[in-house]
């Protein structure tokens, strides 16, 4: 491959459900031309996400839709090549929204530079960065967690569940986990510190969570939906709060699920137990409490006290298959590729 070349993966059509491998393609272009305040950063890690499956319709949501044949996007990790901005230079370490791709160009205000000589460069796409934030923001604003209360953490393995249960545990909170497997809910309980940690694949899963939570449940982290929360809604206490950060069972149905419908269930538990349950999406809130975050969450993994298990997935063309994993709960950690030294 020339240096001037640009192998980047992009959306070829929409997906109708699951997405499959015939959804993308890769290709080979020219590296762009860079412009005044513009950077060329040659990506090293790029972050994948479950909101990227939103992305890919065109269904009306917060984020633009992702346009046919156009760069998948997500956040990287990278170094700078060439700068026509003053405040970056060759070989800057930088956090960027550069997409699944070797090089991209971006305006110099869209870039965060990163410190010299990181031992985990990629943790600023993980427990530095946007999962760590959401985790933060999600609990410790919208949760609220008190010593002694019972905290439920959804999809507890990933990158946003397993960091909300150490914060929650930090926090002085009792705290169970729910992930997809044995070995996922050993990792929550071990390395994560969890007090439980129940499979959802159990056939008798809502039977072991009532068992698990006898004092009922003070904070309910969403990140699942569909049967998870099925279990979870009459364990709910009064004044419980929901932080609804994703629903990753619905993300790719095309129709609402069979059954009676469940709205006036859910209206009358959150009315007679007067639940806060709010959704949040987390770019709102760099702005105004991203330093916050940092402060405390660096703070936290300095000490030990937090840490992120990576999935580290090696090469750009195995994004695809990655991503499609990702939804299909096959990872295990933060997901990231690798695509550069």
């Amino acid at each position: 491959m020339r240096s001037t070349d640009n192998r980047r993966i992009v959306l070829a059509s929409r997906p109708k459900g699951a997405p499959t491998p015939e959804n993308f393609r890769f290709e080979t272009v020219a590296t762009p031309a860079l412009g005044e305040g513009e950077v060329l950063v040659r990506n090293q890690f790029l972050s994948l996400d479950p909101y990227m499956r939103g992305r890919m319709s065109d269904a009306k949501s917060y984020a633009q839709p992702i346009a046919i044949d156009a760069v998948m996007g997500a956040g990287t990790v990278g170094r700078v090549v060439a700068s026509k901005d003053k405040n970056f230079a060759e070989g800057d370490a930088v956090l960027a929204f550069g997409g699944w791709q070797d090089y991209a160009v971006v305006e110099a205000k869209d870039l965060a530079k990163l410190p010299a000589g990181l031992d985990h460069p990629s943790y600023a796409l993980s427990i530095l960065g946007m999962p760590g934030f959401t985790a933060w923001h999600g609990l410790l604003k919208i949760g609220e967690p008190k010593p002694n209360e019972t905290v439920v953490v959804a999809a507890a393995s990933g990158p946003v569940g397993s960091i909300v249960g150490q914060i929650a545990k930090l926090k002085g909170a009792r705290v169970i986990g729910i992930a997809g497997g044995p070995d996922k809910c050993r990792t929550v309980v071990e390395d994560f510190g969890f007090d439980a940690c129940l499979d959802r694949k159990a056939a008798d899963f809502a039977e072991q969570l009532k068992k698990a939570v006898p004092d009922g449940i003070d904070v309910y982290f969403e990140n699942v939906g569909g049967q998870v929360f099925d279990a979870v809604l009459p364990l709910l206490n009064v004044h419980a709060r929901v932080p609804v950060c994703g629903l990753i069972a619905s993300y790719n149905a095309t129709s609402l699920p069979d059954g009676p419908d469940r709205l006036p269930l859910l209206a009358g538990t959150l009315l007679r137990q007067r639940i806060r349950m709010q959704g949040f999406i987390i770019s709102d809130h760099y702005g105004d409490e991203f330093a916050d975050f940092q402060r405390d969450m660096s703070s936290w993994v300095a000490a030990g006290k937090v840490k992120i298990i990576e999935d580290v997935v090696e090469g750009l063309k195995n994004a695809p298959d990655a991503f499609i994993g990702l939804l299909e709960g096959q990872n295990f950690g933060k997901l990231v590729v690798k695509i550069a030294d």
